[in-house]
């Protein structure tokens, strides 16, 4: 018994390059036990199986990992609108954020799972840093679990040099921590954990840093750091501790496999060979540095470097959207314009880096690849629409022609979350009206 999902357009990996291939994917239980081109064994299998995906006229990928997000902004997206970094948080972000209830935060949290799920993404981390009610870190949580997204939730603090309401101290930030890891980490059969995050070197002090690298490595955990964002941010630093953002998180100890840098918009290529060094992934959110005007990123040389690189939306406050195959489009056609080469990226490095680079980031091996073994987080594309058709490539009409409306059936481990197109697990029409009315209500308290 198993789910079989056929006649599609399969991603596969040959060598070092993507390849696509007509065929099939079997799954038992959470894991991908076949991918095979072969009618024969396909008719064997769907005569005997639990459930038939028709993936005709579809691309068949592993489901994208969003590297980077912030659920919470879905009730603010839309109104930052002409404002840079700072001005974007003083004006929208704080004002809302510290208004909203806990029932808000799962509201916000529930669409912006819904959102990336359909947008390609089978797996977030969202990077919560508004801790104005006891449980809002448990709301994310259980939207992650109600809507079966993959859900890293990145507990993430501040303790200096940032709006009060959002600022905690160390013995908070930890005590904290230590609650989510033993209600939450592992849960749903594995497909929740946590994560450490930092809110940015300006906003952290040294102590806080060091303490929170040090509880990270003492508990398997991954740690996220913002970091030069832009030139406004690496100033900050400067001006704080007259070092740039890589030497002082260098001073810290705030380097390793296990973390990751968020935007690098501003860094230079002596930091970029300490990222090297020491197994830093990046993670690139090229839609909301563009949003905020905080300049491009360097991703060509990155990757010549050799540094892994993941992709993703950041929050919908910064970007309007969670749909990570416009995010695509975007990163290849930034790097075009930003090196003035219409070759600077292939279609193969953008799909690498929006599946087995988030992979890598989060020190997973079963994740952003479809492979015998591997985690059956699994996506259905369709191709045969009239903004896609005729097909050349798919590789290149998955980045340059399709967005989240293309995608039809979405499953993490092995679970159906989406099927043509809808959620399976929660009603949207309720959601969607909930936060609707929400959102009035909240916009009066704050005066917008």
């Amino acid at each position: 018994m198993g789910i079989l999902i056929k006649d599609g357009w399969v991603l596969t990996r040959e060598g070092e390059g993507l390849e696509f291939k007509r065929g099939y994917v079997w799954i038992e239980g959470d894991r991908i036990r076949e991918i095979r081109s072969d009618d024969r064994r396909q008719k064997a299998l769907e005569d005997g199986c639990t459930l038939v995906i028709n993936a005709r006229g579809c691309a068949v990928l592993p489901g994208m990992i969003n590297g980077h997000s912030h659920l919470f902004q879905t009730f603010v997206r839309g109104l930052g609108e002409g404002k840079p970094l700072m001005e974007w948080l003083q004006s929208a972000v704080w004002p809302m954020a510290t208004c909203m209830e806990e029932e808000d935060f799962y509201l916000a949290a529930l669409i912006g799972c819904l959102e990336n799920l359909k947008g390609g993404a089978t797996a977030v981390i969202d990077m919560h840093y508004v801790h104005t009610t006891k449980a809002s870190s448990d709301m994310v949580l259980q939207a992650m679990q109600d809507t079966g997204i993959r859900g890293y939730l990145c507990r993430t603090s501040a303790d200096q040099n940032y709006h009060p309401p959002l600022m905690e101290d160390k013995d908070t930030v930890f005590k904290e921590m230590d609650r989510l890891l033993g209600r939450w980490h592992g849960r749903a059969g594995g497909r929740l954990s946590l994560m450490v995050g930092l809110l940015n070197p300006w906003a952290c002090s040294a102590d806080l840093v060091k303490s929170a690298v040090e509880y990270a490595g003492a508990n398997g955990l991954r740690l996220q750091i913002h970091v030069a964002e832009s030139d406004a941010v690496v100033e900050k630093t400067l001006k704080a501790y007259g070092l740039r953002n890589v030497d002082w998180l260098k001073e810290q100890g705030c380097l390793g496999e296990n973390v990751q840098y968020v935007h690098g918009v501003c860094l230079e290529d002596d930091e970029l060979e300490v990222l090297k060094e020491h197994g830093v992934s990046l993670v690139h959110c090229p839609i909301a540095n563009m949003y905020l005007a905080s300049g491009t990123a360097r991703v060509t040389d990155w990757l010549a470097r050799g540094l892994n690189v993941a992709l993703a939306t950041d929050g919908p406050g910064s970007n309007n959207s969670q749909d990570m195959l416009e995010v695509l489009k975007f990163t290849a056609c930034l790097q075009k314009l930003r090196t003035m080469d219409a070759a600077a990226l292939s279609c193969g490095q953008v799909l690498d880096m929006a599946t087995a680079g988030g992979a890598r980031a989060l020190g997973r091996d079963d994740l952003g690849v479809l492979e015998e073994g591997a985690k059956a987080d699994v996506i259905t594309v369709r191709l045969d629409r009239m903004h896609i058709a005729p097909v050349h490539r798919i590789d290149s009409a998955l980045v340059y022609n399709a967005n989240g409306g293309d995608v039809d059936t979405v499953l993490v481990d092995g679970r159906v979350v989406v099927y043509q197109g809808r959620s399976t697990l929660v009603d949207e029409e309720e959601i969607r009206a909930k936060a609707q009315k929400r959102i009035a209500q909240l916009r009066r308290q704050v005066g917008l």
